[in-house]
């Protein structure tokens, strides 16, 4: 954590729109000294139990507006970079999405990230954003550091960004796009598992994320920091990311967050 990156658009976008072409693997061998009983041949696997199914009418696919042709198929996931790429450039009004999004395999990284957010860690290799400009900032002696406030600033350009976008727009363009989505969630080992219940599962998992007074302290027992509270050491990546982006800037995300999953369950009740 010397120079931790910022992988908050992970989080948001993630919530927002869909991405590109990675595949992970489970393993499906049995450990040493593992007995594997399969099932009986009679039992056929139980269907899985969606919980938050993603519906979308004509009249609500319009709020995608000129972001993407609803009468245009979509393309395969393996093709999508190119149509992901424009999909995002208007999406976000022509800004320049490299500064902050690894565009190659989208769709993919989206899904990992989001898949991954509860977990300790994420996959360094196939993020969907890239690192924070600038390096990680603390203050104070060895025995009493704590994340610098100025280190806030380096995070809020991106959190402003996805704060002007229009909520229903791209929850619209997501649920054009849900198919892609879900193929890519199946590829990580996933064949009867269903995205969007993970995706609001992960929401809902950032926005219960327990508060953290200011200052936050820190320990360098070697080249890295770590959190001098163990709770907080031990929270999952996307809390985390809550807890070194700032107080404010945490707060608008689980605001946006807010938004999003009503929109994403709106249908549902």
């Amino acid at each position: 954590m010397k120079n931790w990156p910022f992988r908050i658009g992970f989080l948001i976008v993630g919530v927002i729109i869909a991405i590109a072409c990675w595949q992970f693997y489970r393993s499906t061998q049995p450990l040493p000294g593992q007995v594997v009983v399969p099932p009986p041949v009679s039992e056929a696997p139980a269907e899985p139990v969606i919980q938050h199914p993603l519906t979308a009418t004509p009249e609500e696919l319009k709020a995608a507006g000129p972001v993407i042709d609803l009468e245009k198929p979509l393309p395969e996931l393996k093709q999508s970079d190119r149509s992901m790429a424009a999909i995002l450039a208007r999406l976000f009004a022509e800004q320049k999405l490299d500064r902050f999004f690894v565009l190659e395999h989208f769709i993919e990284r989206f899904v990992v990230m989001v898949d991954n957010l509860p977990r300790r860690q994420l996959p360094a290799t196939h993020r969907p954003v890239k690192e924070t400009p600038g390096q990680f900032l603390a203050h104070g002696e060895r025995d009493q550091l704590t994340i610098d406030p100025a280190n806030y600033q380096r995070y809020t350009p991106l959190v402003k960004m996805l704060a002007g976008l229009d909520t229903r727009q791209v929850v619209a363009v997501y649920k054009r796009l849900y198919p892609l989505f879900q193929e890519a969630y199946e590829g990580l080992g996933y064949p009867n598992a269903y995205f969007n219940d993970r995706l609001i599962e992960v929401i809902d998992h950032l926005l219960t994320s327990p508060p953290v007074a200011e200052p936050v302290f820190l320990i360098q027992p070697k080249a890295l920091y770590l959190y001098a509270d163990p709770a907080i050491e031990e929270f999952s990546a996307g809390r985390k990311i809550l807890v070194r982006i700032g107080p404010e800037n945490a707060a608008q995300v689980k605001a946006l967050l807010h938004q999003y999953r009503r929109e994403l369950t709106a249908a549902n009740g």
